[in-house]
């Protein structure tokens, strides 16, 4: 296994229960504004996924896996402004007729 990798899937091992553990702490109040930091995020990762897939010398497994990174973070991101919306809009006031 090269060092490259090992280091990788490390740095994987360690986040994903941190990222997990943070989540499942952050109060109800502050969900929005969560939704909205990864949507920043995911939109960091739809740039690098594009520069990964539409690099001329990389391997198959890159421009594959950065195919599918674009077309997640991509969901991930319309999804994310959707709920937000959603959950913005419960907020207004609602207009008397």
């Amino acid at each position: 296994m090269s060092n490259e990798l090992e280091v990788s899937l490390y740095v994987l091992v360690l986040a994903v229960p941190l990222g997990l553990e943070l989540v499942r702490r952050v109060s109800p109040l502050l969900h929005t504004p969560l939704m909205s930091l990864t949507n920043a995020i995911s939109a960091i990762s739809v740039v690098g996924a594009i520069l990964i897939s539409g690099a001329g010398d990389s391997p198959t497994l890159s421009r594959v896996l950065g195919c599918i990174a674009v077309t997640s973070s991509t969901i991930n991101i319309v999804a994310g402004f959707l709920i937000t919306d959603r959950m913005l809009k419960m907020f207004k006031k609602k207009e008397n007729k």
